[in-house]
């Protein structure tokens, strides 16, 4: 009998080991996936809660939770917190996490840190007030995205403001890929407050939309895998608007479509990349901006402001838009 127990014993045992290899097998071949295709998630910026060219702000904010929640994917919110604590400010942050996203930090007035004005003190306070916000709600994440993506003029005051984020045990919620979408957005508004939504051709604006943020995300892409030599997980820059209401799904849909591997911004957090902290003479602009004009092989690749709507406005202009 207890010769029988003691082989009963090694057979399971063996099938457990078999269980664990075929598991970290599967485990394996979904990493081999990610490294052999670009891999994209999505992060939001800002946060405003009024009608948006005829839209009650409920209901274009209800249309780009579905968006995601059609896809499975869970974002990352970055939220300014000046219109976060009236009710509606409330109920935004509310709706996002109860849906699973993440909620973190930009500011609370959205000010420029290259500006010689806004100081590491400035810094602290806007800081501090957007976390007593957000700090309060389940899926809070000690991340900061800066306003514009600027993180200070000069090296004093960028050590100084990382000093300021290290205290409070926050890390950069960098940006990987950097777009426009806010010009397009604004475009779109003025269009159909203009001539109505009903002579507003939308489709064309989609069509510029979807181009310019496969654009912009194929060139940190190539940059990317030059500096990284393989597929990081990027982080997109979007912002809470319009044109992510009427158009997320669709933009994601096409991401699928040319071979991108979409995941939670949470799992792209954990990327190495992330790990890297430019020198604060090359801080700000996107992650992989920086880290490009660091290494100093790739001025030929490099423009500042890295994006603007400078060069979009001609584009959108001889497309009638």
């Amino acid at each position: 009998m207890r010769i029988l127990s003691i082989m009963l014993l090694l057979f399971l045992i063996g099938c457990k080991e078999k269980s664990s290899e075929k598991s970290q097998e599967t485990k394996d071949a979904s990493e081999e996936i990610l490294n052999v295709k670009p891999i994209v998630s999505f992060t939001f910026d800002d946060g405003i809660t009024n009608e948006l060219a005829g839209f009650e702000f409920k209901d274009w904010n209800r249309m780009i939770l579905s968006h995601l929640d059609n896809n499975k994917v869970k974002a990352t919110f970055f939220v300014t917190g000046r219109n976060k604590t009236d009710e509606m400010g409330q109920f935004l942050l509310s709706t996002w996490n109860d849906k699973g996203h993440n909620i973190a930090n930009h500011s609370f007035t959205h000010p420029n840190f290259n500006s010689d004005k806004n100081n590491f003190e400035l810094f602290e306070n806007e800081l501090n007030k957007t976390h007593n916000i957000i700090s309060k709600f389940s899926n809070s994440v000690s991340l900061f995205r800066f306003p514009y993506l600027k993180e200070g003029s000069n090296k004093f005051k960028v050590d100084s403001i990382r000093n300021v984020l290290k205290k409070h045990n926050y890390k950069n919620g960098y940006v990987t890929i950097d777009a426009s979408d806010w010009y397009i957005n604004q475009r779109l508004i003025n269009r159909i407050n203009s001539v109505g939504i009903e002579n507003t051709e939308t489709e064309k604006f989609k069509s510029f939309y979807i181009q310019h943020l496969l654009d912009r995300a194929n060139y940190y892409e190539r940059l990317s895998y030059k500096i990284n030599n393989r597929h990081i997980s990027h982080t997109l820059l979007l912002h809470h608007n319009l044109t992510s209401a009427l158009f997320l799904g669709d933009l994601i849909k096409e991401f699928k479509e040319k071979g991108w591997v979409v995941i939670d911004s949470e799992k792209a957090y954990k990327d190495k990349v992330f790990d890297n902290v430019p020198k604060s003479e090359f801080a700000g602009e996107s992650l992989i901006w920086s880290l490009a004009k660091e290494s100093g092989k790739y001025e030929e690749l490099l423009r500042y402001p890295a994006e603007d709507s400078r060069y979009e406005k001609d584009k959108m202009d001889s497309l009638g838009l």
